[in-house]
């Protein structure tokens, strides 16, 4: 029998009638199976967006078959296979977050690893911000045991290149367990060592609730200005008159800090303790938290005397007492941040309030969009990519919000590029 293939890889009818028709009748259905050039182009773009190396040839029969078959998704998960989906695509996406220049070029820490371990799991990402979770290296691989005051642990995890899509190598455990933080002021990545360093270092607290709602919301302070919210909760150290002008704080400081400071109270038993002549950088230093009973010999309260600081500045202003928080942002222009209604407006700690930011709209939609920038290598930029963006928002909430499925929409939506 002379049966002819097209360039598409495509057998031609004409020559197939030709054929006994039991012969043809099995050679014309396996042409659905039959994967096209173009779907293997797609399946390979897919896998190198995906993973960052290119797909061995047998993976590529798998997707390009799933891409044939109409489902790419499935495809994408088959990419993701990989390890270096994590080691590499994961963690190069969540480390600018653990730092405040935002640089990609970092070691492995326990920020990185615990978001590694949420996509791969498959875990409420809102849980991110809040859970009594951590993820380390398993006690059976050699590695130096977790510390307070070092990163050696994943330093060495990284270096010995240990596959990390293994959950008997990258493990769950309760963050309390490990860091010695009471498990009521433990609130996912946001006590973990690395954004401690980073982002309790020094200063006030407010870069850590800055750089959260940078991070998770995808809004910094300057998109949520909003000049009519009640002052009454920014602190002494904020000038009511910068240069002699009240109105610059009226028009610009207040527009920040009427919303940010209520919020980041949360935070307000927390602090970077390192050694200021020894180690100036605080790169030793460990994370503190004054528990029940621990008073500060500044505050003469559990409150971090860094909450007092500059507090002749403007004395009649605010003076922490304690860790409660308000959301002044649930009226006004930040309403469309999209607040849970089910939730209540105010609290108690750190995990209350990024509970309120983690189930928020705009958490949602960061997500989404910050996945679909780094698998697509682009912003969205017309109506077909929001209306993408929206509907993956939705997918992201209907799936438990589980952004591994986002990594997998994304691909899917962009393997044509």
């Amino acid at each position: 029998m002379n049966v002819s293939v097209t360039q598409s890889g495509k057998l031609t009818r004409t020559r197939l009638l030709k054929a006994p028709s039991l012969i043809a009748a099995t050679l014309l259905g396996c042409l659905s199976a039959v994967a096209s050039a173009g779907e293997y182009e797609q399946a390979k773009r897919m896998h190198d967006r995906l993973v960052g190396a290119p797909a061995t040839e047998p993976v590529l029969n798998r997707m390009a078959a799933d891409i044939a078959e109409g489902d790419a998704v499935a495809a994408a998960y088959t990419a993701m296979e990989d390890p270096r989906f994590y080691s590499v695509t994961v963690k190069n996406w969540v480390t600018p977050w653990t730092n405040r220049d935002q640089n990609i070029f970092r070691p492995l820490n326990d920020y990185t690893a615990t978001v590694i371990g949420y996509v791969r799991d498959q875990r409420d990402f809102r849980g991110l911000l809040y859970d009594d979770v951590i993820y380390t290296g398993a006690a059976n691989l050699g590695l130096p045991e977790y510390s307070n005051s070092n990163n050696s642990h994943y330093e060495q995890l990284q270096a010995q290149n240990l596959d990390l899509s293994d959950p008997a190598v990258l493990v769950e455990t309760a963050q309390s367990s490990v860091t010695g933080l009471p498990a009521e002021a433990t609130s996912g990545v946001i006590t973990t060592r690395a954004a401690a360093r980073a982002f309790f270092y020094a200063g006030t607290n407010r870069a850590m609730f800055r750089y959260t709602l940078m991070n998770h919301l995808c809004n910094d302070l300057e998109q949520v200005q909003d000049a009519t919210r009640a002052p009454d909760r920014i602190r002494q150290d904020v000038s009511r008159s910068p240069g002699g002008d009240s109105r610059v704080f009226l028009n610009n400081c207040s527009s920040c800090h009427s919303g940010m400071d209520p919020m980041a109270q949360a935070y307000a038993y927390y602090s970077w303790n390192y050694d200021t002549e020894a180690d100036p950088e605080g790169n030793d230093g460990q994370i503190e938290y004054h528990g029940a009973g621990e008073i500060d010999p500044e505050t003469g309260t559990r409150v971090q005397a860094k909450y007092h600081i500059n507090a002749n500045t403007f004395p009649l202003g605010y003076a922490t007492a304690n860790d409660n928080w308000d959301n002044y942002w649930r009226e006004g222009i930040n309403k469309h941040l999209g607040w849970d209604e089910s939730l209540p407006s105010s609290g108690t700690g750190a995990r209350s309030m990024n509970t309120e930011l983690a189930h928020s709209e705009a958490f949602a939609s960061c997500q989404v969009k910050k996945v679909f920038s780094a698998v697509c290598l682009r912003e969205p930029q017309d109506g077909n990519d929001r209306a993408q963006i929206d509907a993956m928002v939705g997918s992201f909430s209907a799936n438990n919000y589980n952004v591994k499925q986002v990594f997998a929409e994304s691909a899917n939506y962009c393997k044509g590029e």
